[in-house]
């Protein structure tokens, strides 16, 4: 499936069924600020379907039936109502990544869809067509000629958001703090001018997520080890977390994967 597999994508086996999904890795010299391009398609003739997204902290840059759009990274589950037949291309950024190129502070991104030059300043790349060659050659050349730099202190936000997805040892922004060698203060200051969100929430979304996939991959699932293994203290604040974020507890959601399996 290429970067990230399904993971995000909430009840991917169903999803997988209404929707075609590739992804492909950016060029070299885009790629400290890009995460990779993703391009969605579908053909639904019969009916409609609502596919649900846990997002990643980070921006994503689309084009769809409404045009370039700007996402900002995501708090919230977000449905997407795919009808007829339709497609989308995009860009997802580094968590840091897009900070390159935005007029405006991350923090005020987050949660929000803006058009393109309202989020950089420069109108949207004028495309020809919606093929994703197309498209993708326009953006690639959207974002060369804004000229980003690479900035040092987004590095490290970057490197600090894959550890606190990756590191099970880190249940907390002090632990992450711990880790790079700052401050907590200074944590929270390098995310909120670089990603946007906190560095606990993106400790609780990884691990949400990480859970979430390996529910729509397994026949069964021991909880109380699930939770141990994501870094969990117990399992009661892993169920807390995973119903706050998906909308259901891990026993319903595995419910709904084991249905679309079956």
């Amino acid at each position: 499936m290429g970067v990230n597999g399904t993971r995000g994508i909430l009840n991917p086996n169903a999803g997988l069924t209404h929707f075609n999904l590739e992804r492909e890795l950016p060029p070299e010299d885009l790629a400290p600020f890009v995460d990779g391009f993703w391009g969605v398609s579908w053909n639904l003739d019969q009916g409609a379907y609502e596919q649900e997204i846990l997002p990643y902290p980070c921006v994503n840059l689309s084009l769809g039936a409404d045009g370039f759009e700007v996402h900002g990274p995501g708090t919230r589950r977000f449905v997407a109502r795919l009808v007829g037949r339709g497609r989308v291309f995009g860009v997802k950024f580094r968590p840091a990544g897009f900070s390159s190129f935005s007029r405006l502070p991350m923090r005020q991104l987050v949660d929000a869809v803006l058009g393109v030059e309202a989020a950089t300043g420069k109108a949207a790349p004028a495309v020809q067509s919606d093929e994703p060659a197309t498209v993708r050659q326009a953006v690639e050349l959207f974002l060369r000629e804004m000229s980003p730099r690479v900035d040092k202190d987004a590095a490290l936000a970057d490197r600090l958001v894959s550890i606190a997805q990756e590191d099970r040892n880190i249940r907390s922004a002090e632990d992450l703090a711990v880790t790079a060698g700052l401050s907590v203060r200074s944590l929270h200051r390098l995310f909120a001018r670089y990603v946007g969100v906190g560095p606990k929430w993106v400790v609780k979304r990884s691990r949400v997520q990480e859970a979430a996939d390996r529910v729509a991959r397994a026949e069964h699932v021991d909880w109380a080890r699930t939770a141990q293994e994501l870094g969990y203290h117990d399992q009661a604040h892993f169920i807390r977390d995973f119903r706050a974020q998906v909308g259901f507890t891990p026993a319903a959601y595995a419910r709904r994967c084991a249905a679309q399996r079956g």
